[in-house]
């Protein structure tokens, strides 16, 4: 759902060939594997050993795999924050490049920020205004003892980089769109990202269903597909 806030990005960054990027959160590797494919020498951390592992089939060739063509160089994937990275013997410095597509702390973005060359782009992102993302609504009626990343606002991501001693130097708004074929799909794909979870833990799962099925119902669509229109916003911050 997000790929065309990470083309948008991608192409203002003119990230390929060259390019050394950290992805912060980088989840089940979407993100790093479209930046591998324009060339980019790519490392994510992620907490979550689950989505690692999702990461780690995108990412890594298996002991068997024999591509008909030639293809990125494999990621490096640590388990963590970007405090895991040193031991990767990489060295001071090794990156270039920085993304955080996911909510983070300014402690987190200071410690990424301190393993990129002086100078170097790091990406913040985040939902947009309230009234133009749907998502964040469905999930505020459905789940409101969840917790939902605030909207990135007028200002939001300009403080958070600020505060992690980053320079805010542009940004720009990318419609995602939230699009499944019927509402099991569309029950089940929110439900896999988590954010319906409450803070002390994930919900009931078939409570958790029902409430989001009566959410989704304004946004289905008379062929049985729902949609939601959203818009994420991101900004582009110096080290």
């Amino acid at each position: 759902m997000l790929v065309p806030l990470y083309e948008a990005v991608y192409a203002r960054l003119e990230i390929g060939t060259g390019t050394r990027l950290l992805g912060v959160g980088c989840g089940s590797g979407l993100a790093l594997l479209m930046a591998a494919a324009r060339g980019a020498d790519v490392t994510g951390v992620e907490p979550d050993e689950r989505r690692l592992a999702l990461a780690r089939e995108r990412l890594l060739p298996g002991p068997r795999t024999r591509p008909a063509r030639p293809r990125p160089a494999p990621a490096r994937l640590v388990r963590g924050g970007p405090e895991a990275v040193g031991g990767t013997g990489r060295g001071a410095a090794p990156f270039n490049t920085v993304t955080v597509f996911g909510p983070a702390g300014a402690d987190v973005l200071g410690a990424a920020a301190a393993l990129a060359e002086p100078g170097s782009p790091v990406i913040l992102a985040g939902w947009g205004p309230p009234e133009r993302c749907a998502t964040t609504r469905v999930l505020r009626t459905a789940a409101p003892s969840a917790t939902v990343s605030p909207a990135a606002g007028r200002d939001g991501l300009e403080e958070l980089a600020r505060r992690a001693g980053l320079r805010p130097d542009g940004s720009g708004r990318v419609a995602c769109p939230f699009a499944y074929p019927d509402m099991d799909s569309a029950v089940r794909g929110l439900v896999s990202t988590g954010l319906p979870d409450a803070p002390d833990g994930p919900a009931d799962p078939d409570v958790v269903a029902k409430d989001l099925t009566e959410a989704l119902h304004p946004f289905r669509r008379p062929d049985g597909s729902v949609r939601m229109d959203n818009v994420f916003r991101y900004l582009i911050a110096r080290t």
